[in-house]
């Protein structure tokens, strides 16, 4: 399976800096984002230290990794450069006391031929669009997420609750850190989107799945989702990576049907 990967990350209309991070690593087809937490750029530090550390050991191992690799490995790999990450972020904090307390979010995705491994922290979110049918696969770690698991709150008052950016799990706030893991089956076509909450608190999932039908590049459907969440309000960093699924590219006589 052949990706294409896109990305788009804007301030916001009401934040001074940018606390969001991603890092895309077309080679081995890894994708991370991060929404940063703390005061004095803290947040911005602790978003940048995780893709970076994630980035580079798990693409190391990647790099090395045979297409026999079993998936659970992939995904020991996955856990272990996000403890890594963590392990990092938190020595900083507790060295240095303007960045005490500070931690983020991390949505993070392989994919290997058509399997995509995802993992994720906190509430920054991926979703799958297929077939003109967008389906969340991540659940946010977040108190209102618990507060809708135990039935205190019906979805529309979960909506307009004032708890939406409560996180329950975090990179660097704590010394162990459990990265939920999950396997997908990947078919030609499919577009995954990595998004932090300066999205998702903007705008609901049909108008998530509005701006995705509207055009089909994926650049286009960044643009549109940034500029969208913009328009509700734009009241956090706002930011969007796309992976499409384009189809199975083959060498010689058998030639590549992914898209154009």
């Amino acid at each position: 399976m052949h990706y294409a990967f896109s990305s788009r990350t804007d301030t916001g209309k009401a934040r001074a800096n940018n606390e969001d991070a991603l890092l895309i690593d077309e080679a081995h087809a890894l994708a991370i984002l991060a929404d940063g937490m703390g005061g004095y750029n803290a947040g911005e530090v602790a978003a940048g230290m995780a893709v970076a550390s994630v980035g580079t050991s798990l693409g190391r191992w990647l790099a090395s990794a045979v297409p026999e690799t079993p998936a659970s490995a992939i995904r020991q790999a996955m856990a272990d450069s996000v403890s890594e990450a963590n392990r990092a972020i938190l020595a900083v904090a507790q060295a240095r006391p303007a960045y005490q307390g500070m931690g983020t979010t991390l949505v993070l995705a392989v994919f290997r031929d058509d399997r995509l491994f995802l993992g994720h922290i906190g509430d920054s979110r991926a979703y799958r669009w297929r077939g003109q049918q967008l389906e969340q696969l991540t659940r946010d770690h977040s108190l209102l997420q618990a507060q809708l698991d135990a039935g205190l709150l019906t979805p529309a008052e979960a909506a307009a609750s004032t708890q939406r950016n409560f996180i329950t799990r975090a990179l660097g706030i704590e010394p162990r850190v459990e990265l939920e893991l999950h396997e997908h089956r990947v078919v030609a076509g499919d577009c995954f989107l990595l998004c932090s909450d300066g999205l998702t608190d903007m705008l609901a999932d049909t108008q998530i799945a509005t701006a995705l039908a509207r055009h089909p590049g994926l650049a286009r459907r960044g643009t549109d989702l940034v500029a969208a969440a913009n328009a509700a309000g734009g009241r956090d960093n706002i930011t969007v990576l796309l992976a499409e699924a384009l189809g199975v590219v083959r060498s010689g006589a058998q030639q590549t049907h992914a898209a154009k």
